[in-house]
């Protein structure tokens, strides 16, 4: 039992140091962009609501899935899309969503391209967004206070006399 307390605290900073090298969100320097699935324009690979992790290439190929942003100011311009690359040109790469008949408008370079399809965690990314509701924030924001309270709270041995043992011999005495 001993053994596994050791281990623990070493797994979990294996894990740590595994998300910092991986898996840390490019907003923090990392190499992983992370996106949730909406639509169904590329089913029955990813489904709506998945939860995408991407990670950048120095260059893309045909079948690679990829994120990239909408360009310019019409329509759509700033979403993120996520397709298969199909082709390309000098002028970019071709893509396509694999539930789609035609080639998507835009011709995203690998500049535009966000990352590559590294792996999917299904259905994750509905239940990130149910956390952002106020009522299940608060529900989680509660029993994490309560269990860290919990946590924090001394454990008497079982050779020490409780509160009300030793209350009463500070008034005996």
């Amino acid at each position: 039992m001993t053994h596994l307390r050791r281990l623990g605290p070493l797994l979990v900073l294996a894990a740590l140091v595994a998300w910092l090298l991986l898996l840390r969100p490019t907003g923090l320097g990392g190499p992983a962009t992370y996106i949730v699935v909406s639509g169904k324009s590329m089913e029955p690979t990813l489904w709506d609501g998945d939860l995408v992790v991407l990670k950048k290439q120095d260059s893309y190929t045909t079948g690679d899935v990829v994120t990239y942003e909408v360009p310019g100011d019409g329509p759509g311009a700033g979403t993120l899309v996520i397709h298969r690359i199909t082709g390309g040109d000098s002028n970019g790469y071709i893509t396509q969503g694999d539930n789609r008949d035609k080639v998507d408008d835009w011709r995203p370079t690998a500049d535009d391209v966000r990352g590559e399809l590294s792996f999917t965690v299904p259905r994750a990314g509905r239940a990130l967004g149910s956390i952002r509701e106020p009522a299940t924030a608060a529900s989680l924001a509660g029993g994490l206070t309560v269990f860290l309270v919990l946590l924090g709270k001394p454990r008497r041995r079982e050779d020490e006399p409780s509160e009300a043992e030793t209350h009463r011999e500070m008034q005996d005495a």
